[in-house]
Parts: C-alpha cells; structure tokens; sequence
C-alpha cells in the first residue's frame, strides 16, 4: 500500500536543482534520502523546509522553499502510510497544502484522497450508506434575549435593506456601481450545504480527520489571540463541550478551507453577483465560529458577498465616509481595523463615534450579504450556538 505522486517523480531532479541554487544543499542531500523511503530522513528535511518557511517575513519567503516543504511533506506521508499511520499521513499532506507551495499541490490532494478513503475504509463507526442520526448546531432563536447581548443601539437605527431574488442588472445598477450594502435571499436555496452543515455529524464524516488552522482568543485585535492547528473533529469537540472562555473561543476563520478540502466546495455554488462589473474571485473563505465569536470592526479593500450558511449573525455596517471617526490603528498592519471595541466603547477616548450614523442586520441563514468596498463592518455570531459563513471576495 503506497501513495502515488507523479509529479514529484517527474520533477523531482529539478525541484533539487532550484533548491540547491537557493542554497539548500543540506536539504537536497537529506531529501534524496527521503525520496528512497527513510523515515528520518523524511522528517530531516522537514524539519530544514520548515526552519526556512519561519527565517522571516512570509512575503519574503524564497517560493522553491514552500515547494521544497510541500516535497518533504509528501515524503512523510508516504513513510507513515506505508507503515498504517494513515491519520499522521493525512496531516503531513495537510500540512503539505496550508504551508507549501503550488508544484506539488495535485499530487498532495491525489494522495489526500486515497488517504482518507483508506482512514473511512478501516473507521468501523464509519457509516457508508450515509444514514445517521443528525446532530444540530443550535437550538431555537430567541431574538430578545439576543438584542441583550449586542453592542448599545444595535438594531434601532436605519437597517440594511433585503431583497430577494434580486436580478444581476438591478443588483449592479442599485447597489454595485453606488456601493450600497444589501441583503439578497432566496439566492441560496440550491446550495447543498444549507442542509448538509446543519448536521455535525456530516461535517465530521467528510471532514472529521482534516487538519486546519484555527484561531484562539476573543479576536485578532487581543492579547490572548493566537492560531493552531487541529483536525476538524477536534474543533468541533470544543465547540461542543461549551466550556470556552472568550480567551479560549476557537473558530476558523479566513481560511481558504475550500481549496484545501475540496469536497465541502461541492456544497457551494458561487454566486453570479460575484462576477457582476467583469472582476475576478479574489478569495473563498469559510467561518465556522461557536456562541460567542466576534469579528472586529474592520475594512476591506474589495467587494464581498457574505453568505450565512447556518446559524444567524449580527452585522453592522458604518459608510466609509465615517473611517475618520472610527479611530483606524495607526499601524501598517492594523490600518485597516478599528480601535474601537464596539462591545465595550469607551467614549472619552473616541467621543466622534458615540452619535455615528449605521446601519445593521440579523443576517439569516440561506441569506447573503454584501459589502461594498471600504465599508467598516463588525460581526458576531452569538445568536446561535455555531454559525457558518462563507466570505467571497
């Protein structure tokens, strides 16, 4: 029982051949040992890619090194799937695909295939004919208590205005080209995942043994914030137990989850508003977050389309015309976030924001919503116990 990779086999003279060049004569001497199935000397040149993936700022990062990492990772996997480690393979390739380069990307998702059909075969509680019993996310909406739990002023002011079954030409003409925020329903109806991903046990099955990166702590903007990497089931283990202090809420977010497991991108569809005005997909992300999870008060630069999968959110928006008001960080990498915390504003420090015009929504499952560009939103997802969403910028 062994993993094919084709392209790593044809190409692999040459992928030493750059690497070298860059320097990395250690790690072609020890990943030609690698190639010839020694274990250590798989985990070595890892170990060496890695060292070079973490030498500085990731924009910096050399490219043949993302390759060479996603080379050693398809080293391990076979060692460990050649010996039964079928899991410890699965997250080498994993690793392979969040952390490498775009060479060896088919080659990690062909194996990635035969590795989790091999884990599902030898998983006895596995179900193949797909019945189970389904297992919700949430439990009913009590829109009251809610309210309670949001920032001050929330849904008193102006709302975004809904629209269903909204036509391309009157979504480009009223809210595209003047940059006006809208909510469209009835657009999602035909997604599978609407029904599927209320089910945890589905994402478990499909999922359940992937590795991810997630985030840990109220939000990017707190001390406490920090990013690990766990496999899905184990994500959704916490989310269950509910005992997740706001320094230990755990949620995946701004991640690019559908071009690393391809079969939950079979459970969307990509909007066609997503292609109005002649752009170009930017980048599909997902969030899955629990009871409790905040997006900050923040920018973007490009036109998004926020799709609630399951669950509810609570979103608000402030004009762009407001930034200066809204305090932005003065830092490059921040410029973009408020310092405003909206759960708990301090008026003395930022007095211009306390009578700032909004406007907010519950966005409701099988809804979406866009964003125009440069437009400040805040996100919370406590109005359900978990909530999926997917970002399409």
């Amino acid at each position: 029982m062994s993993l094919d990779t084709p392209i790593l086999d044809s190409q692999l003279p040459s992928l030493l051949h750059q690497i070298t060049e860059e320097g990395g004569y250690a790690f072609t001497s020890i990943a030609t040992r690698a190639a010839a199935g020694d274990t250590r000397a798989a985990e070595a040149a890892r170990e060496l890619a890695w060292e070079q993936l973490h030498s500085g700022p990731w924009h910096s990062v050399v490219p043949i090194w993302r390759d060479a990492y996603s080379m050693a990772c398809l080293h391990v996997a076979k060692c460990h799937f050649r010996s039964g480690e079928l899991e410890q393979a699965l997250r080498a390739l994993d690793m392979g695909l969040i952390m490498g380069g775009f060479t060896l990307r088919d080659d990690l998702n062909l194996c990635i295939r035969k590795a989790t059909q091999a884990l599902r075969d030898k998983d006895s509680g596995d179900d193949r004919g797909g019945r189970h019993q389904k297992v919700e996310w949430y439990e009913d909406f009590n829109l009251a208590e809610a309210t309670r739990l949001l920032p001050a002023k929330s849904l008193s002011r102006k709302t975004v205005v809904k629209k269903c079954g909204l036509s391309l030409e009157g979504f480009l003409r009223e809210h595209f080209v003047p940059s006006l925020p809208v909510i469209i329903s009835g657009s999602m109806n035909h997604w599978p995942a609407t029904d599927r991903w209320s089910d945890m046990n589905y994402i478990k099955k499909v999922a359940g043994f992937r590795t991810v990166p997630v985030e840990v702590g109220r939000n990017y903007l707190s001390s406490d914030w920090k990013q690990e990497l766990i496999t899905i089931s184990e994500f959704l283990e916490r989310i269950q137990s509910g005992h997740c202090s706001p320094a230990s809420t755990t949620y995946l977010a701004q991640h690019q989850l559908f071009d690393q497991i391809q079969v939950l991108k079979q459970d969307i569809v990509i909007p066609d508003y997503c292609f109005v005005g002649g752009g170009e997909i930017r980048s599909l992300n997902a969030w899955f977050g629990p009871l409790g999870t905040v997006t900050p008060l923040h920018h973007d630069p490009h036109h998004n389309i926020l799709a609630q999968v399951a669950g509810k959110k609570y979103i608000r928006l402030y004009s762009p015309s407001s930034s200066e008001e809204l305090y932005p960080h003065t830092e490059t990498m921040l410029c973009n976030s408020s310092q405003v915390d909206l759960d708990n504003i301090d008026e003395e420090e930022f007095p211009k924001i306390s009578d700032l015009g909004f406007m907010d929504c519950i966005l409701e499952e099988g809804e979406m919503l866009y964003i125009p560009p440069k437009w400040w939103h805040y996100c919370r997802s406590r109005l359900s116990d978990f909530s999926h969403s997917i970002l399409v910028e």
